[in-house]
């Protein structure tokens, strides 16, 4: 009897542990979640451009204030820049139109597509119009003196300057400066853009597109210029020229020319050794002792 009743307990925990592994294998689905909203990319966005008036400095800095994580509060993009492009000093018409490119899906970009696609037209304009007051910075050209190929002896930036100044007739290429300004300031009529200080990395980037014609912009008018210029670039050149234009700054005001000077005449003189330092006196006993010893013969 004792194993008949040992028997049955066996087998009621087996079916409570039999119970308990089902319920734990059994799968229970998950509530649906809610659906993603995404927004459409507008494909006017460009052409609204063109109804939208002047864009408002002040409205712009008050719409800047999204743009600051990335690019700073005056445009410089001094948090890093290594990723985030200057926008300090770039004219209206060019920052509204980027912006309209990234929100038509003209020109891609994870990072800024989400920024711009809540933006109007006027929007675009006014942001336009406060990053062009502000003061672009600069970096530094790299000067590093170029030891093979056809530059051999040349500082790499001054490849990038030549071009920048001269163009090469040869080839078909004019000088950079003809569009883009002497210091690289750009040109707010036909929207060429301010060059002067960008980071190397990304004029480097957008020359290298250019020059592989990489463009999915509706009207290609503008891109078209550029890849015609970069068409017959060489990496080297393309490098030079970023860098070139990575140092390239506007000369500074009388303003700061004035502020700079006041401060080199503040700064403390140097200690200068006086001309006329007496020679200190020698012990005459020590003098005739030398003169009176032998001097040595000359090593053959």
């Amino acid at each position: 009897m004792r194993h008949a009743r040992a028997f049955g307990i066996a087998g009621l925990a087996a079916l409570v542990v039999g119970a308990v592994a089902f319920a734990q294998s059994t799968v229970l689905p998950l509530p649906d979640a809610p659906a993603v909203e995404t927004a459409e990319l507008d494909t006017n966005a460009v052409a609204e451009l063109a109804k939208a008036h002047a864009g408002d400095p002040q409205k712009g800095a008050q719409l800047a204030g999204a743009c600051a994580a990335c690019h700073g509060l005056d445009g410089n993009a001094e948090i890093d820049p290594t990723i985030y492009p200057r926008i300090a000093g770039q004219s209206e018409r060019y920052v509204a139109r980027q912006l309209a490119l990234f929100k038509s899906g003209e020109r891609l970009s994870p990072l800024m597509q989400p920024f711009a696609l809540p933006l109007s037209a006027q929007d675009m304009r006014d942001l336009g119009a406060h990053f062009a007051q502000q003061t672009s910075g600069a970096g530094i050209a790299d000067d590093a003196v170029v030891e093979t190929g056809p530059h051999e002896g040349q500082k790499f930036y001054e490849i990038g300057q030549t071009l920048f100044r001269s163009g090469a007739a040869d080839r078909g290429i004019p000088a950079c400066m003809a569009c883009h300004g002497p210091a690289g300031a750009g040109n707010p009529g036909p929207a060429y853009p301010h060059v002067g200080g960008q980071q190397a990395w990304y004029s480097s980037a957008r020359l290298y597109a250019y020059r592989e014609g990489q463009t999915i912009e509706a009207d290609t008018h503008l891109f078209n210029v550029m890849a015609s210029v970069a068409k017959s670039l060489t990496d080297e050149e393309i490098e030079a020229l970023a860098s070139y234009m990575q140092g390239l700054h506007a000369r500074p005001d009388p303003t700061m020319l004035a502020a700079i000077e006041a401060q080199a005449a503040a700064m403390p003189t140097p200690a200068t050794p006086p001309q006329d330092q007496p020679v200190p006196a020698t012990d005459e006993t020590a003098d005739e002792a030398l003169d009176a010893a032998p001097v040595a013969p000359d090593a053959r």
